[in-house]
Order: C-alpha cells, then structure tokens, then sequence
C-alpha cells in the first residue's frame, strides 16, 4: 500500500509542476488552482507513505522519480532541448533513487 500512496504523491506532484508552467507565473487561474492543489494532495500522500516507509527511500524515490519524469515531459511535450548530456543525468537521477532503494523500504 505504502508504493502506490507513492506513486499517487509522485503522480500528483508531477502533474503539479507541468500546471506550474502553464500558469504563467501564477497569472492564470485554473492552472494556478491546479498547481496548488497538486502539490497539496502530493505532500498529504507522501505524509501517508511515511506511516510505513523511511523518509529516505520515500523521499529519494519521490525527488528521483519525480525529477526523471518532469524532465522527461518537459523534452518530449514541452520543446525543451533532449541533449545526450541531459539524458545521461536523468539516468543517473534514477540509478541513485535505484540504489538508495536497495535497501529496502522499513
């Protein structure tokens, strides 16, 4: 149960800052809204998580998964630039929330 309150915090924090961009600041309403709300129902989550799973690998998998992804959104949805070297650093984002990982969630 602790992986998916996790995977709804990582889902939700996600889909918070891809709202943050298109909120233009904080100027526009709903995506500004959605923003707030995203990020709200992301910490309530992982608050949840944090009942049965330590605050490292919780926190690593949410900051790397989260990173990976948003990274991933922003080259392939939003036109920013997908260079070798960018590639290489969400790899190794993932291959350190991989290895804080192997110790297993307690």
């Amino acid at each position: 149960m602790a992986y998916l309150l996790l995977a709804g915090a990582i889902l939700s924090e996600v889909l918070a800052t891809t709202a943050m961009k298109y909120s233009d600041g904080f100027s526009r309403l709903w995506p500004s809204v959605g923003t707030a709300v995203g990020y709200v129902l992301a910490f309530v989550l992982l608050a949840q998580t944090l009942k049965s799973m330590s605050v490292g690998t919780a926190y690593a998998i949410w900051a790397g998964v989260g990173t990976a992804l948003v990274a991933a959104i922003g080259m392939v949805f939003l036109g920013e630039s997908a260079s070798g070297l960018k590639v290489v650093g969400v790899v190794l984002v993932i291959a350190g929330v991989v290895v804080l990982n192997m110790d297993g969630a307690h």
